[in-house]
């Protein structure tokens, strides 16, 4: 059986607009029953551990589907959620593959995180996947490579546009755009048209556009994995 580590985001707070924020249910929501539905074995690690801060935007009707419905529905799914495991316990040789839902809440603390960082690092030298959606590529954004250049230099990624952070109306709160982050650390930035599903692999490194990407990532993952 494949296990996968997926790392969810401890930072609740939007800025100073005293908004909160977090990750982005249908993010962790789709993937996690793709995964999940193959027998894949999931397990949810965060940089505080415990119950993480769900974005309450992303409870939002509009935002639900049939994955949303399921996972707030699921008394295993709640438990897994209310007890992450604490990131910097977590060692690349107990995982096939690392996965990081979105939300605003990465771009603050987990593309910082020394711990999320050394393992981005730790999987991609493993030979074992690296895959991110919506604003978790920025997890990749200070990882490096074993020659010291920059993670996503040269590595054909996506992630959320500038087009989609000034429809959501935060281009001037977040504190700094996916796009325009990896396009500087070399990264051959890929998009489709704003809020249409989009994934992509280079190698080892699987990003998704925005959180209609999710399932798409989660689903090339699982390919990499059964590789």
């Amino acid at each position: 059986m494949s296990k996968v580590l997926v790392v969810v985001t401890s930072h609740d707070t939007l800025g100073d607009t005293g908004k909160k924020t977090g990750f982005w249910l249908e993010e962790l929501a789709a993937p996690y029953y793709v995964m999940k539905d193959a027998g894949v074995e999931v397990t949810l690690a965060s940089p505080k551990g415990g119950q993480p801060p769900l974005d309450p935007a992303s409870e939002g009707e509009e935002f639900q589907t049939d994955a949303t419905r399921r996972f707030e529905q699921d008394a295993e799914a709640q438990r897994d959620l209310a007890n992450t495991a604490l990131l910097s316990e977590m060692k690349v040789e107990d995982f096939d593959a690392i996965f990081y839902p979105g939300g605003h809440g990465p771009l603050w603390d987990l593309t910082n995180d020394t711990d999320s960082i050394r393992l981005v690092e730790q999987f991609h030298a493993a030979g074992k996947p690296v895959s991110a959606v919506c604003h978790a590529p920025a997890v990749l954004l200070k990882a490096k490579k074993s020659d010291g250049t920059p993670f996503v230099d040269g590595v054909r990624v996506t992630g959320f546009t500038n087009g989609e952070e000034a429809a959501v109306g935060l281009t001037e709160i977040v504190p700094f755009l996916v796009e325009d982050s990896l396009q500087q650390q070399g990264g051959l930035y890929e998009k489709k048209a704003d809020f249409t599903a989009f994934a992509i692999q280079d190698g080892l490194i699987i990003t998704g556009q925005n959180p209609m990407s999710s399932e798409g990532v989660a689903e090339l993952l699982l390919d990499s994995l059964k590789a």
